[in-house]
């Protein structure tokens, strides 16, 4: 595979990363241009079939790229994904905790059931992943959790309001993580994604007119997953020393 030559390339070079939600979208191109810029991915989703033809994508192109079938849900599979890390390639860098689902109701729905699926994948999720990562960072004396949030923590609108609070949650166990953490070994990250187009909208579960009408405005506004990828690469190849701690990326045209 060749190197990329972008700026900081050469810091990504020899990394080694995990990423959860890796089987499309926002996961996949991630794991694609790391994997490009010399990292070693190692790929977690529950599609394992998607994820075979990841890995194979990468290895074909002279990449390092191991998967394995992973539900966030479940803390037993994040830290099979970071023991894979380390036993395949020695180490674990970096968790790319992408994995995410979204429900789109009024509160007054009563929406139980997915609001607890939200808060189960988009919330536990990430505790899992933390919770399965942090030791290993602690024993290498570096580590570095990128975590995917939402503009929609940002800019709080009707239908959305579990969805926020969920990915909010998230904002906030970073900053505080972020915050216990100042003895230089753990950085964090959140990136907080505007419209994309990902397969994101195809697992909400909503009314059929209103699913149609998210998918205009994907079509209309979003923006590639690759663009995620970059900013993603951007907080990872900086010096250690240097933390990224927020990026938001939307497209020019969303309100």
């Amino acid at each position: 595979m060749k190197q990329s030559t972008a700026p900081g390339g050469a810091r990504i070079a020899g990394k080694v990363v995990a990423i959860t939600g890796a089987s499309s979208g926002i996961g996949e191109a991630t794991a694609l241009l790391l994997a490009e810029r010399g990292a070693s991915v190692v790929l977690g989703a529950r599609r394992t079939d998607r994820l075979d033809d990841v890995v194979g994508r990468i290895r074909a192109d002279g990449g390092r790229a191991v998967s394995r079938a992973v539900d966030v849900t479940r803390r037993a599979d994040l830290e099979g994904l970071v023991g894979q890390a380390v036993e395949e390639f020695g180490r674990l860098d970096v968790l790319v905790g992408n994995a995410g689902i979204s429900r789109l109701s009024p509160v007054a729905d009563l929406d139980v059931d997915g609001w607890q699926a939200m808060i189960d994948v988009n919330l536990n999720g990430v505790l899992n992943g933390i919770a399965a990562a942090l030791p290993v960072f602690r024993r290498q004396g570096a580590g570095h959790l990128v975590t995917t949030v939402s503009t929609s923590g940002l800019k709080i609108v009707p239908t959305q309001a579990l969805y926020a609070a969920t990915k909010n949650a998230v904002r906030t166990l970073l900053e505080g993580l972020r915050q216990e953490s100042t003895d230089g070994v753990l950085r964090t990250t959140a990136v907080s994604p505007g419209y994309v187009r990902t397969e994101l909208v195809d697992s909400m579960d909503m009314l059929p007119e209103v699913r149609d009408e998210v998918r205009r405005t994907m079509a209309e506004l979003g923006i590639d997953p690759a663009a995620v990828a970059r900013a993603i690469a951007f907080a990872v190849e900086q010096p250690h020393d240097v933390e990224i701690g927020e990026i938001v990326v939307r497209p020019t045209r969303q309100g």
